[in-house]
């Protein structure tokens, strides 16, 4: 095989890609992105002994956490930028075991340092060296993966709050602690198992982080109705999750002609205070991020990638020069732009294509609700417990997280669809648009689908959650009329589970199928101990749901 890849949930075969990624990668992109990884737990190998040693380490918090995300399912497909990336990672390697080793530290030879000559070539042939399968023991390998993916979600959530100024010296110090831990050979399963619920621990962590740097920021999510049609203006649209670049890029634009959409997972962007006084910010086109292919070619404008997401464009593709990325995000022959020292970006290449371009097409009307995340929600606290007391709520059902490609994500669609009318959706993520544009009514004024926003966001409905249990005065969390239905496509998904498991919720059922990277063993651990189920047909599995 050329690559080894099962960090998605759409791993070829339901096992791993091995000659190039579904989600688009090359074998070379995999392998350089492979290679960075090895370096990065390398880094926090010798990053961990040098704090222990009272060595400061300051840049090598923010690039294990930038390179992280750029590894993430559908971030990065740039190999100049993960071969910049690498050379760099080679020289903080090397600087920080020096720094560490003065200091009195001792390492072994795991992780000495090399000669390259730095080309992509040479690169991708090392990362065969240093791959997934270089860890022989299938259940070891599987715990491993299992918090290295779960700590990519944390750097993703993390490096989002950092653009907002917002950091925590705890979670990064965890991310490089655990990515150390996943070189020692010394660990057992039960240790490994440990760990990864203390990576849920720093899952909740971070994602409160983040909670607290947006609604700061930008105030709480109010409810709100999102146009979904479209204007007359030229047009940019926005994808990704990035609150920073969407504040930067409504400012640039204002008074310029140019109208902005969100896209997909920057749907949440409709609900916080702060971007509503914009006049041309105008709505939400289109659907989930893998409709995007088509729903492009509509647009007409130009596109900026924020984070993950990305689908890369078939050739003859209209919008394939339109495409701009920043961040984490890269895109072979795509223009990156880059902050400057103060982190300010410059849109103004974007506003000026977007000038020149016809303005969208529209492929719908009307609106759709959101904003329901925990401060909204809990201001209609009282409708919502009357309503559950009265018997008019008698279940929620928690549906977040992410969308995907396979025909098999229709059981969401049909799910949603053919649940009681005395039941409620509470939902996050891009998973939202298999069902958030069905008319499913509402409860005594509260409609019948919750939408909290991002992924991240699935951490509102753990804040919810929290709630009611106080509220009805439960001693479990899952003594609630709350079931867990939850679509997942890669690895910040993996840190919400994490999260949740953490917070001691059970019987998860994960669909549309179980991570490719969960060994059988490891599967039934997180079967026994934390009741981790998958899905089967829709009417079976609602009267499983219902029945408690």
């Amino acid at each position: 095989m050329s690559m080894f890849c099962y960090q998605c949930q759409e791993a070829a075969g339901g096992k791993g890609c091995t000659v190039r990624g579904v989600c688009g990668k090359t074998d070379t992109t995999a392998n350089l992105q492979d290679l960075l990884i090895y370096l990065l737990k390398g880094i926090s190998v010798y990053s961990t002994k040098a704090k222990d040693l009272g060595v400061e380490t300051p840049k090598v918090d923010t690039f294990v956490m930038e390179s992280l995300f750029m590894t993430i399912t559908n971030a990065n497909f740039d190999n100049d930028a993960f071969v910049e990336q690498i050379k760099e990672a080679l020289e903080l390697r090397d600087e920080i075991k020096a720094k560490a080793e003065t200091a009195g530290a001792e390492f072994a030879d795991l992780y000495e340092g090399a000669t390259w000559s730095g080309t992509e070539d040479e690169f991708s042939a090392k990362a065969e060296e240093v791959g997934v399968l270089q860890t022989d023991n299938e259940d070891v390998r599987s715990l491993r993966e299992l918090i290295t993916y779960g700590v990519k979600g944390l750097a993703a959530y993390t490096e989002h709050a950092y653009n907002l100024g917002y950091e925590n010296q705890e979670i990064y110090d965890f991310m490089q602690k655990a990515l150390a831990a996943v070189t020692d050979d010394s660990l057992t399963a039960d240790d490994l198992v440990a760990l990864t619920l203390e990576t849920g621990k720093f899952g909740v962590e971070g994602m409160a982080q983040l909670d607290k740097a947006n609604t700061e920021t930008y105030g709480n999510p109010e409810i709100t109705e999102v146009n979904i049609g479209t204007r007359s203006n030229p047009a940019i649209l926005i994808s990704g999750h990035d609150l920073k670049d969407m504040e930067q890029l409504l400012e640039q634009t204002e008074g310029t002609g140019v109208d902005v959409y969100t896209h997909s997972e920057m749907l949440p962007a409709n609900y916080y205070p702060a971007f509503k006084k914009y006049d041309h910010f105008v709505g939400n086109y289109g659907n989930s991020w893998w409709k995007q292919k088509e729903e492009f070619e509509s647009f007409n404008g130009p596109i900026l990638f924020t984070t993950n997401c990305i689908v890369p464009p078939k050739g003859n593709a209209s919008y394939k020069d339109k495409i701009f990325t920043t961040g984490s995000a890269g895109l072979d022959g795509a223009t990156h732009i880059e902050a400057d020292e103060n982190g300010k970006k410059d849109f103004s290449e974007i506003i000026e294509l977007a000038k020149k371009c016809d303005a969208p097409q529209e492929i719908e009307n009307g609106k759709i609700v959101g904003g329901f995340a925990h401060n909204q929600v809990l201001a209609l606290a009282d409708k919502v417990v009357d309503a559950v007391k009265s018997g008019a709520i008698k279940q929620f059902f928690v549906m977040a997280g992410c969308d995907g490609r396979m025909n098999s994500r229709d059981y969401y669609t049909e799910f949603a669809k053919e649940l009681p009318e005395d039941t409620v959706i509470l939902t996050a993520g891009c998973a939202k648009y298999r069902y958030n544009k069905l008319d499913l009514g509402d409860i005594g004024g509260i409609p019948r689908v919750l939408d909290a926003g991002q992924c991240n966001d699935s951490y509102s409905l753990a804040v919810i959650a929290m709630k009611l249990q106080e509220v009805f005065e439960l001693d479990d969390i899952n003594e609630l009329p709350i079931s867990y239905n939850i679509a997942w496509y890669e690895q910040k998904a993996v840190i919400v589970l994490l999260a949740l498991l953490y917070l001691g919720v059970k019987n998860i059922h994960l669909g549309p199928t179980l991570p490719a990277f969960l060994s059988e063993n490891v599967a039934n651990v997180l079967v026994d101990k934390f009741g981790i189920g998958g899905i089967s047909e829709v009417e079976e599995d609602i009267e499983m749901f219902m029945q408690g």
